[in-house]
């Protein structure tokens, strides 16, 4: 059941030459540039609402967190990476989750409250909630490059 194959051969003169490119003067390029990016250029963002992140009332909330300094550590809370996340409502209301370096920190009772307090007097800030929590455990690696920097580690 071995069938050979067979491998045809033809031999040609020539090939037929490829189409060649294009060539466009500057004006032309010029000109569809411009009408290819006029309505892109015109677009603008959405708005966002003041609880997102980039909103006025988001960026308070993280101002004021970047305000709170680890005792230990020269470095703000939100930079040193303890802020898991920052949730506004639009009626006021920020939930903050964030952790420690570790359980064993000489702040573990204060922190939280200071936090809670220092968020809930961003003006429009109604209530402000910390949830503290130890999972995932705090590392080196969460810390922005800003942080890194302070402490030598960049």
């Amino acid at each position: 059941m071995n069938e050979a194959r067979k491998i045809v051969v033809e031999e040609v003169d020539a090939v037929e030459a490829p189409p060649k490119a294009r060539v466009e003067s500057a004006a032309e390029t010029f000109e569809r540039k411009r009408d290819y990016l006029e309505g892109f250029l015109a677009q603008q963002p959405p708005p966002v609402s003041g609880g997102e992140p980039g909103g006025a009332l988001y960026e308070a909330v993280i101002d004021a967190l970047k305000e709170i300094y680890d005792p230990e550590i020269p470095v703000n809370i939100y930079d040193l990476g303890l802020i898991y996340g920052v949730d506004v409502t639009a009626d006021g209301h920020v939930a903050i989750t964030m952790t420690l370096t570790t359980p064993h920190c000489p702040v573990a009772e204060s922190m939280p409250g200071e936090v809670e307090l220092r968020v809930g007097s961003v003006p429009g800030i109604a209530t402000a909630d910390v949830d503290l929590v130890w999972d995932p455990p705090w590392d080196p690696q969460k810390m922005s490059d800003d942080a890194k920097l302070e402490l030598g580690m960049l």
